[in-house]
């Protein structure tokens, strides 16, 4: 069966997509962001991951391997040397894709594919819970009662003084 088989294949031959996979990932991991046709932003969004996921490896055999995938030595000497540190703590999800808008020559939808930064904590952000949405606002509500409470007890406090004196 070839259930779940299918990746974008572009329309083109296996040794071109190889090459246009080695070629993206090449400015990707070097420039950090750039600009492609969505087609391939979303086609080298994997392709790239696994490359990345070899850099926090960090062994000898993994960066042989992520040369002859990508087959830039300088971009693999900058991430396996360099942004190694940035992905560490991440379990996956190192890349971010956007779109901005149709190209004027041929209409093609346009993406910008960039690498996450370390400090980045997740786009879009998740919701909290029902649960934890009510109980923020009910400790929220509680913080403004204590001092309207204190606010109208001193009032009290000051006619008591004033009607004994």
């Amino acid at each position: 069966m070839r259930h779940r088989k299918h990746s974008n294949q572009l329309g083109v031959k296996k040794e071109h997509r190889e090459a246009l996979m080695a070629n993206l990932s090449s400015s990707l991991l070097t420039h950090g962001k750039i600009t492609t046709t969505l087609k391939k932003a979303k086609a080298l969004r994997p392709f790239v991951e696994k490359v990345i996921t070899l850099s926090k490896k960090g062994s000898l055999h993994d960066r042989r391997n992520a040369i002859s995938k990508v087959r830039d030595e300088d971009a693999i000497r900058v991430l396996f040397d360099e942004r190694k540190d940035q992905f560490a703590t991440r379990n996956g999800g190192y890349t971010r894709i956007y779109k901005i808008g149709t190209r004027r020559g041929d209409a093609a939808e346009m993406a910008l594919i960039e690498l996450i930064e370390a400090d980045d904590e997740g786009y879009p952000k998740k919701s909290k819970s029902k649960s934890k949405v009510k109980a923020a606002k009910a400790e929220v509500e509680a913080k403004e009662e204590k001092p309207a409470e204190e606010a109208e007890a001193a009032p009290e406090e000051e006619k008591k003084e004033a009607a004994a004196e």
